[in-house]
């Protein structure tokens, strides 16, 4: 891949900066320096590694919805002694 001014001006236009003529000189080595580091990365062989887009395994720790019995009002309500007309009661809202 060729590092130029023009790549340069391309990946600043895309981050929308406005670089100075300072800038590029500054930066142009800077990248070519980063780009380098990265293109040794090529050279690893990789043919044996699975892909890890994700690398923790994903997995429903849901339990499944099945139908039970459920608790009769007498039952719900046994347990508490905030109840009323055979509902649980609550602090007044309004």
């Amino acid at each position: 891949m060729k590092i130029d001014r023009e790549l340069l001006r391309h990946v600043a236009d895309i981050a929308r900066l406005e670089l100075t003529e300072a800038e590029i000189r500054k930066f142009l080595p800077q990248l070519k320096e980063i780009i380098e580091a990265f293109s040794s990365l090529q050279e690893v062989d990789t043919s044996g590694t699975v892909s890890s887009i994700q690398p923790v395994v994903l997995r429903n720790v849901m339990r499944d919805d099945k139908p039970q019995k459920c608790l009769s009002p007498e039952d719900a309500l046994s347990q508490t002694n905030l109840k009323e007309n055979g509902y649980f009661k609550g602090p007044k809202i309004v």
